[in-house]
């Protein structure tokens, strides 16, 4: 009896053949013919006869019997076997444990023909982070661009900037401090930061050089002061009305539906802590310290084309 027909005949007796139908009434049944359960062992197996041209023998005879363990499901990709080891990460960030794996795998030195491939989620999530990257960096330059056309300075432009930098370190202390990794969600927080954080830089230097254009107020640190006191009110606004939206999405991380927002809120949160504090005292410094020129070649400009 050849070999494929004898495994076709024990599959067929193991795992069931579906024989008819049996209808009763409004339900159906499935008839399956199958060896009993007994017979289904090991040495059930080994005792089963099978139909040669020689007689009925026992299987045991034509073929080794034994118990192991294997795959349910043999899978392929381009005419490869493939075998999907999952996992779920718990307590620790999913970016440190692919880490650990990529460490292991690269110490592993498999049979030739055999190779590792690393997907699943925080594939996803390395190519979301590469895309904000480069958005982030579109941002930025962007941002660069638009300052410098309205205040014709890369200085005054960079001045404005730097609260970038003030905000992210309040960012990334708030996300060290909550436990919080570095993902997408977060990067998204970054990004909305830097874009709040360079608006209180703007209302600042503006209203330096407004004060010079349309008051006649001499550079000098007299300016500087009346014009960082009557911009204080606006900036503690801004960072006090957002501080109440993210609230709940702060401070309620448990809660169904805000697991994704959560570091959104804490980025931006944490950043406008250090990004109101430090730019109140810091940005009044930088343009005491490099504002003056730019901002002199600036009314001058305004003037000529007033004139």
């Amino acid at each position: 009896m050849p070999a494929p027909q004898v495994l076709a005949t024990l599959q067929a007796l193991v795992e069931g053949e579906k024989v008819t139908q049996i209808i009763e009434g409004g339900r159906r049944f499935t008839l399956m013919l199958r060896l009993p359960e007994t017979a289904r062992s090991v040495e059930g197996l080994g005792r089963l006869l099978i139909e040669t041209p020689s007689g009925a023998i026992p299987l045991s005879r034509i073929a080794s019997i034994e118990e192991a363990d294997g795959p349910n499901q043999i899978s392929r990709d381009d005419g490869k076997r493939r075998i999907v080891l999952s996992a779920n990460a718990n307590g620790r960030p999913l970016s440190e444990v692919v880490a650990d794996i990529r460490a292991a795998v690269a110490e592993t030195k498999l049979p030739e023909g055999n190779f590792i491939t690393l997907g699943g989620q925080f594939q996803a999530q390395e190519e979301a982070s590469r895309l904000v990257g480069l958005l982030s960096i579109v941002s930025l330059t962007l941002m660069a661009v638009v300052l410098y056309s309205r205040y014709k300075s890369a200085l005054l432009a960079a001045l404005i900037m730097a609260n970038i930098p003030l905000a992210l370190v309040g960012a990334v202390l708030g996300l060290w401090l909550s436990g919080q990794p570095l993902s997408v969600a977060a990067l998204i927080g970054f990004i909305t930061l830097a874009g709040i954080s360079v608006r209180n830089g703007i209302l600042k230097v503006s209203h330096y050089i407004n004060l010079m254009r349309l008051e006649g107020e001499a550079f000098g640190q007299p300016m500087i002061v009346r014009g960082s006191l009557e911009r204080l009110a606006p900036v503690l606004m801004t960072a006090l009305v957002t501080a109440f939206a993210l609230a709940p999405l702060l401070f309620e991380a448990e809660r169904p539906g805000t697991e994704v927002l959560h570091p959104v809120a804490v980025v931006i949160f944490s950043g406008l802590i250090s990004s109101t504090l430090l730019d109140t005292f810091l940005t009044p410094a930088l343009f005491w310290l490099f504002g003056r020129k730019p901002a002199e070649r600036l009314l001058q400009e305004q003037d000529a084309q007033a004139l």
